[in-house]
């Protein structure tokens, strides 16, 4: 870098003449010119530089802090906006959990019952049944019972006219009454 910059100091002092054009006719590389030109330089550049400093830096850097300060409030109110989400999610979650404790519970309480009522249904039925078969027994009893008296006393009388018409004589209706007590006893009695 130290070689570069000699360089171009020696091509400056060789070439002086030259680089100021003074004799060539070009006034702003005369030297007489340069403080005039100078002058005018900081006199232009301080105003553009007071310019912006006072009117246009201002103005940008309001614009700036504006839309970062608005920035931070949109952050920080989404932020919010997102806790409040989160907590209603979570009362959310909380209600439909609570909702399922609930429903759970109400189903195991609600099969209990039926359960229980089933059951007592089922009793009560078995008792109905059972009183039933009970009776319809007896009634069954009660009617073979009947039915055999009705049925001896039908044969008694039909063996009678049999009886009465082979022989053609009166016959004596407890002696066939007896005998066809005696069969049906001993048919009663193989059925059984």
């Amino acid at each position: 870098m130290k070689k570069i910059n000699i360089a171009w100091c020696t091509v400056f002092l060789l070439c002086e003449n030259q680089a100021f054009g003074a004799e060539a006719g070009m006034p702003q590389l005369n030297p007489e010119f340069w403080a005039a030109q100078i002058f005018w330089l900081i006199l232009i550049f301080a105003g553009l530089y007071l310019t912006i400093w006072k009117i246009f830096l201002p103005k940008i850097t309001y614009s700036i802090e504006s839309r970062k300060s608005k920035m931070v409030s949109d952050l920080s109110e989404a932020q919010k906006l997102k806790e409040n989400a989160e907590k209603k999610l979570k009362e959310y979650e909380k209600i439909i959990e609570d909702a399922k404790k609930e429903a759970k519970k109400i189903i195991q309480d609600s099969n209990k019952v039926l359960e229980l009522d089933l059951e007592k249904k089922k009793k009560e039925f078995s008792n109905e049944v059972e009183k039933e078969i009970l009776i319809a027994e007896k009634e069954i009893v009660n009617l073979r019972k009947s039915s055999v008296q009705n049925i001896n006393k039908i044969a008694t009388e039909i063996s009678e006219e049999i009886i009465k018409q082979i022989i053609d004589s009166e016959v004596n209706k407890s002696n066939v009454a007896a005998i066809v007590n005696d069969v049906s006893k001993k048919e009663l009695e193989k059925s059984l």
